[in-house]
């Protein structure tokens, strides 16, 4: 039977650890800020003014035309004009330019002549997933114009209308800000990140400073350790996602659509298996050093990487998406992104929530199931 009073008692104790290491919890506070800043400023998906140089061999009215349209588009930003191949090679070379444009001599007879003028683009492929963006673009901004050309000579004074027109729109992020993707991911990592450096630590602390003899000898049970440790850094975890949560609505304008008191719930449940898992490590390697880097690199690198928030899952090979189906992320930012910008519950995401049940389940049973074994 569990003793509340002494589950308080280990949670005060540690609750008073925290205090004392300001530098610890003024780190962890200070994570979520720094994360936020860093991802929600620096890492975009969205491909605006790309630097673009241009040599235009013609020099007519018809191509400064064209170049106008490149010009008018919130794509790119033309930053300056070449006379050659070599001027081009360097501004791609030195990162100057992402995209260059090269409007042939003979463009404006054959636009006057109702000819196919080919206008050639050079991308820096270093960025292939941005230069693939730039390029894609570029060609639609061209399109545009052959359009616009091709209504003028047949006499219309407007481009005519297409007997068939594709309308698209966008569900649930109108304006396809990376941003509103983003946040939500970032809850997980500043999580699993904090889980990672503070109850790595804990039981692996109490090893080293000598102190885990006295706390066997007392008549502390496993099960009260345990949850007397993590309590404090649940408490420490949950206000990092409230600051996440109002920085995103606050600097970036991300709402929650859906039921804020279930995204705390999901939350609540993902950082209990994060927080046992990283106890875990704790347990069983009694270093500090070691839990805190393993923990890290199992914990924040799949997250980051395996778990859908940066890199699409359907685009990796299938090797790989079977491996991040043991990667709980997953499935929190799947719930996440349901819930921030779907609006929907656990009527349609339940297996997401299912999995993070197992998840805290286990990592919690493994820890007391070591914890255990090295009390006896």
């Amino acid at each position: 039977m569990i003793s509340a009073g002494r589950l308080a008692a280990v949670a005060r104790k540690e609750f008073i650890h925290v205090i004392r290491d300001w530098r610890s919890l003024s780190l962890a506070l200070a994570i979520p800020v720094i994360l936020i800043l860093l991802f929600g400023y620096a890492l975009t998906l969205d491909l605006k003014k790309v630097p673009t140089l241009v040599w235009d061999q013609s020099r007519s009215a018809e191509s400064r035309d064209l170049l106008s349209y490149y010009q008018g588009s919130p794509y790119f930003s033309l930053i300056g004009t070449a006379d050659s191949y070599e001027t081009l090679r360097k501004g791609l070379n030195s990162g100057r330019a992402m995209i260059a444009l090269v409007v042939p001599g003979d463009f404006a007879n054959r636009v006057h002549a109702g000819k196919t003028a080919n206008i050639q683009i050079l991308v820096d492929g270093s960025d292939a997933n941005t230069s693939r963006l730039a390029m894609g673009y570029a060609e639609a901004v061209g399109m545009i114009y052959g359009q616009k050309i091709q209504a003028e000579q047949a006499g219309f004074p407007e481009t005519p209308d297409a007997p068939v027109t594709l309308v698209p729109r966008s569900f649930y992020n109108p304006g396809l800000r990376s941003q509103n993707v983003i946040i939500p991911g970032i809850i997980a990592i500043v999580m699993i990140v904090v889980a990672a450096m503070l109850t790595s630590v804990t039981v692996a602390r109490e090893w080293e400073t000598g102190t885990m003899e006295q706390l066997i000898s007392t008549p502390l049970r496993a099960p009260e350790l345990i949850f007397g440790k993590v309590v404090p850094y649940f408490v420490i975890g949950l206000t990092d996602v409230v600051i996440a949560v109002v920085m995103g609505k606050v600097l970036f304008q991300v709402d929650i659509v859906g039921n804020a008191a279930l995204l705390f719930a999901m939350a609540s449940l993902f950082l209990t298996g994060a927080l046992f898992f990283g106890l875990m490590l704790s347990i069983v390697l009694k270093s500090q050093v070691l839990a805190n880097q393993i923990a890290i690199v199992s914990g924040f690198l799949p997250t980051l990487i395996l778990s859908g928030f940066v890199f699409a899952i359907e685009n990796m090979p299938l090797p790989i998406r079977i491996l991040t189906t043991i990667v709980p992320a997953k499935y929190f930012i799947t719930l996440m992104r349901g819930i921030y910008m779907k609006g929907i519950g656990l009527e349609i995401m339940y297996m997401n929530a299912i999995f993070l049940v197992i998840y805290a389940g286990l990592t919690l049973l493994m820890a007391h199931r070591k914890f255990k074994f090295k009390l006896e």
